[in-house]
């Protein structure tokens, strides 16, 4: 028998490598003989390097950007043997790297992501897969561009500044800087949303609030990009602003369509990058997981996109999760099974704090029933 383990992380307590590790702990304390072979995945956000860096033949390149600060610091990004280069937004400009009391849209920015985009050009790159979930931005990617050679005018004439408070001044854009190697590379996006840019359902209203918007901001942000990006629409003369995924990660789907790039699925994007199809397509049974499971998981979410390639293999795939939503009939039409890790009636506190013995003793329990029969 061959079990495949292809989680995403647990949220707020475990890695998808430590859950995946964790799962194979528990099969083997049941029969150390069993074949295992372990595939954590990631949908484009944090831990998309880490998926990577432990699944593919890589090498680690580090190098100086600005951080979602505008701080200078180290960060990195992944080359894989055929000139593809892996970036994580969330490893330059993601929320955790802001400490909460700091966290406010005006005072962040995107454009070390399109720094670490540059150094991967120098580095001979010709095909990028840029994570951009768990920004900390809204700057509609005004930074990033903006480190691409883009250029932003004030009302005055005046070159604007990086930040996302800088926004709000933009009256003009020239987009003839941008470097020019961008024209024949090719960019995959990885992201699980599908926001217009402005809107109801853009990246101001939606996401604006857990990166430190105030009521009173996310209408400032909404407004501006609404403006922001119109210029850009009509410098590159065509409409981009309600693509599906231009209001992802603050905004910054939109500017990687400015520069032609392809927002993908994040769970597609890595799968295929680690051969999760060729890795189930050989194993007797499949399991996923995540912190917490509800309908959205079938939508863009790593353990959905498992299941759906399970499914076309005809392997039976099982979901081990934080917690389960009230009603998990819509997940039963895709896994075999579904399970919850918490024992009984527990806290918040007392779930992260014990997932990896919960986690363990679930999976041991399952390893028990479909290894002795």
């Amino acid at each position: 028998m061959k079990v495949a383990f292809a989680p995403d992380s647990y949220k707020g307590s475990l890695s998808s490598i430590q859950v995946a590790e964790i799962m194979e702990k528990a099969f083997h304390s049941v029969n150390p003989n069993i074949e295992t072979i372990k595939k954590p995945m990631a949908d484009g956000g944090e831990g998309t390097l880490d998926v990577f860096s432990t699944s593919v033949p890589h090498e680690k390149i580090q190098f100086s950007c600005k951080g979602p600060l505008g701080e200078e610091r180290e960060s990195w990004y992944v080359k894989l043997d055929d000139d593809r280069a892996v970036i994580e937004g969330a490893e330059i400009a993601g929320l955790p790297l802001v400490p909460t009391e700091k966290r406010n849209p005006d005072h962040t920015t995107s454009y070390g992501i399109g720094q670490a985009i540059t150094h991967a050009l120098d580095e001979g790159c010709t095909d990028l897969i840029v994570a951009i979930g768990g920004s900390s931005t809204n700057d509609g990617g005004l930074g990033m561009l903006q480190a691409l050679g883009m250029k932003t005018y004030d009302e005055s004439g005046q070159i604007t500044g990086i930040h996302g408070k800088d926004l709000h001044t933009v009256k003009k854009v020239d987009l003839s800087g941008l470097d020019s190697r961008l024209r024949n590379i090719k960019i995959h996006v990885a992201s699980d949303v599908d926001n217009p840019l402005t809107g109801n359902r853009g990246a101001s209203h939606v996401y604006g609030p857990q990166k430190g918007a105030t009521e009173q901001q996310v209408y400032a942000y909404d407004q501006s990009l609404d403006h922001y990006g119109k210029l850009v629409e009509e410098v590159l003369d065509k409409n981009i602003m309600n693509t599906p995924g231009a209001g992802a990660a603050g905004g910054l789907g939109f500017a990687f369509l400015t520069i032609g790039a392809q927002l993908e699925s994040g769970a597609k994007l890595v799968g295929d990058a680690i051969q999760l199809q060729e890795t189930i397509r050989g194993a007797n049974y499949v399991i996923t997981g995540e912190g917490q499971s509800d309908e959205q998981t079938l939508y863009g979410k790593a353990p959905g996109y498992v299941a759906e390639l399970a499914k076309e293999n005809h392997t039976p795939v099982l979901l081990i999760s934080g917690s389960l939503s009230n009603d998990y009939g819509a997940l039963n039409e895709r896994f075999t099974s579904c399970f919850s890790i918490t024992p009984g009636p527990s806290s918040l506190e007392d779930c992260l704090k014990n997932a990896e013995e919960y986690l363990f003793e679930t999976t041991r329990q399952i390893a028990r029933l479909i290894t002795k029969q």
